[in-house]
């Protein structure tokens, strides 16, 4: 099985708690649960991380292209002004390696300052607005991609 690590950014601990109008009632360790499920149906061997800290993501990032490890990432609030771990982001690309950015709800219909991703541009693809589902779609994203190689 090919590993795959998930990154959740700041505040995703949180889920279920921090407005579940905008990001459901299921929290991290439903998230959790099903990814690793929706992996295993894949093929894939997924681990789920969550971190508050900008640094500690950054350090995923080179660990991912140390281990040649595939990566689904919700930015979260860095999405919008970390250009470090855009760069970090950029360096698993660089590696040859899926890097598919989710978002649990569509930024593009919320605040202003939530509709520019700095990630986007370094990322193998997008998907927002599909709530937990759209790790799924990211996960399956990464099998394809990983077929094609």
């Amino acid at each position: 099985m090919v590993k795959v690590v998930v990154v959740n950014g700041p505040n995703l601990g949180r889920l279920g708690v921090r407005q579940p109008d905008v990001y459901g009632r299921q929290d991290l360790q439903t998230l959790r649960s099903l990814c690793m499920q929706w992996g295993q149906d894949l093929g894939l061997d997924v681990e789920v991380r969550q971190s508050d800290d900008e640094a500690e993501m950054i350090g995923w990032m080179h660990q991912a292209v140390d281990e040649h490890t595939p990566v689904v990432m919700n930015p979260a609030a860095f999405t919008h002004y970390s250009y470090g771990l855009a760069d970090a982001a950029h360096m698993v690309q660089d590696a040859g390696l899926p890097l598919m950015e989710v978002h649990i709800s569509n930024p593009s219909a919320r605040d202003q300052f939530r509709k520019h991703s700095v990630i986007s541009p370094v990322a193998t693809g997008t998907i927002t607005g599909m709530g937990l589902y759209g790790y799924r779609l990211a996960l399956e994203a990464v099998a394809h991609l990983l077929e094609e190689q």
